[in-house]
């Protein structure tokens, strides 16, 4: 097992090949497909120990609560050799974005009780923040949570809700009083997703999977102990949680393994060769770019030196490139790019279908890009309006 120790007194370097090497001998051949496969369930929770098992778990996360608590530059480049050894997606809501809040927010009681089981990669979370006419303008969420006695009695509903039929746990936004402005009277709560009343109806999309669902509860009743934060105060809960969220969203993984297949492609090519070799130039200009914009603002976000809507330029700027990239891999495809399954490429096959379908939500989940586009602008030119996600 790597100690964190150890790994603190590598060079950036050594520390790339320790884990370059740790990969080669681990991880399980049948999951190298990055970007159009996502581990789930059983997968996940057998990837997340693991990692924990080997000393790989958690880089940001300080020691004491079982991270690795790794300077930046080892974090970054633990997330650039995942991606160019070719790992499988896994979404870790537990570790990404429940932990750091639980760190920051949480009563002793609650580390003690969910960090550890978050660490050893025992338990699936889903985040329960969308809901119906109340996605991307979060604050106008519409469920409620009633005091009584020692349990909120939550009701309403949320959707896109993605991997709650994996999910053991999720954590929630829900509305504990009416306030004159939207943001106040929101509160942030914990919930067992086998409490009575909750129903989980999967949704499939358009790729054929069901990794998002529509998550009902009807007096659903959650421990008052489960409250993280102060009684109204989950906006801002949310906001910390939510700067976590679109540094993980962003990150130029997609868009870089997309470039990867747009690379291949390029020999194959059946269309015009002058004008798809333009658009791999101006494409491969722009994912350089965001890469050193992504390291740069990474960086002082650490620091706390970034503000929210520099975030959201970050969110907005990698589900574009993503989808443009994803969108020339099926031009340089001619004909085939309408084919469904995989694509020959020499020795390899790829998906592109997949690819292109899974680049299409990413400019609306994690709060749509018009709205970063509208949170952008309000920072730069002032305004009034409240903030939504």
């Amino acid at each position: 097992m790597t100690e964190p120790a150890e790994l603190d007194s590598l060079s950036d370097e050594a520390f790339r090949k320790r884990l370059r090497d740790w990969l080669e001998e681990y991880y399980p051949p049948e999951w190298r497909r990055p970007v159009i496969f996502r581990l789930r369930g059983d997968s996940e929770k057998r990837w997340l120990r693991l990692m924990h098992d080997h000393g790989w778990r958690l880089p940001s996360w300080p020691k004491e609560y079982g991270g690795l608590g790794l300077p930046l530059t080892k974090q970054l480049a633990y997330h650039e050799e995942m991606a160019q050894f070719g790992t499988a997606r896994w979404l870790d809501m537990g570790g990404t974005l429940l932990g750091p809040t639980l760190i920051k927010f949480g009563t002793p009681e609650q580390k003690a009780k969910y960090l550890p089981e978050i660490v050893r990669g025992d338990v699936i979370w889903c985040q329960g923040y969308s809901e119906p006419n109340a996605g991307s303008d979060l604050a106008s969420l519409k469920t409620t949570a009633r005091r009584d006695g020692d349990h909120f009695v939550v009701n309403g509903t949320k959707i896109w809700t993605t991997m709650a039929t994996d999910a053991q746990r999720m954590f929630l936004l829900v509305r504990t009083s009416q306030e004159e402005r939207k943001q106040q009277g929101i509160s942030f709560l914990l919930a067992d997703m086998d409490l009575p009343g909750i129903t989980v109806e999967p949704i499939v999309n358009l790729a054929g999977e069901d990794e998002f669902a529509q998550v009902f509860l009807d007096d659903v009743r959650v421990p008052a102990e489960n409250l993280v934060g102060e009684p109204g105060q989950g906006w801002t809960v949310a906001k910390a949680l939510l700067g976590v969220e679109r540094i993980t969203t962003a990150s130029p993984a997609p868009a870089r393994y997309a470039f990867d297949v747009l690379d291949r492609l390029i020999s194959f090519a059946q269309s015009d060769q002058h004008a798809l070799r333009q658009l791999h130039g101006q494409l491969l200009c722009d994912l350089e770019d965001y890469v050193a914009l992504y390291a740069q603002t990474t960086d002082a976000y650490i620091d706390g030196r970034v503000e929210g809507h520099e975030l959201c330029v970050l969110k907005m700027l990698s589900s574009d490139l993503f989808q443009r990239i994803s969108e020339a891999c099926l031009q340089a495809a001619g004909e085939r790019g309408g084919s469904r399954g995989a694509v020959p490429l020499g020795a390899d096959n790829e998906d592109l279908r997949l690819i292109y379908l899974i680049a299409r939500p990413t400019s609306i989940y994690g709060g749509a890009n018009d709205v970063q586009r509208d949170i952008i602008a309000r920072a730069i030119f002032g305004s009034r309006t409240t903030l939504s996600r």
